[in-house]
């Protein structure tokens, strides 16, 4: 998985039910369709969850083009060629490290 695949898939992107509550919801302020494509457009990949299910996902990180700095979890689904965003938040400077790539330990 790479971020290749990941900003092939996004053609046809797709947000899950959690996505869009925790969107409308971040504490921080609620983030928008046009940031999360930002992110996937430009971001990189930091975790990797091979294991996950129903398909495997990633962790993206990068920032807006306002600056925002922005964790995206997805789903790239080669075969079908779409993307499930899992979940995204702007994340949080006491649980990772300073340069919020890392999560502190």
């Amino acid at each position: 998985m790479n971020e290749v695949e990941v900003r092939r898939c996004a053609a046809n992107c797709r947000f899950t039910d959690h996505a869009r509550k925790e969107m409308d919801e971040e504490p921080l302020g609620r983030i928008h369709v046009e940031e999360v494509l930002q992110i996937i457009e430009t971001g990189e990949i930091i975790e990797q969850y091979l294991g996950d299910t129903p398909y495997a996902s990633c962790l993206i990180f990068g920032y807006t083009r306002s600056g925002r700095p922005l964790h995206l979890v997805c789903a790239p689904v080669a075969a079908e060629a779409r993307l499930i965003v899992i979940t995204t938040y702007q994340p949080d400077p006491n649980r990772w490290d300073q340069d919020l790539r890392r999560r502190k330990r």
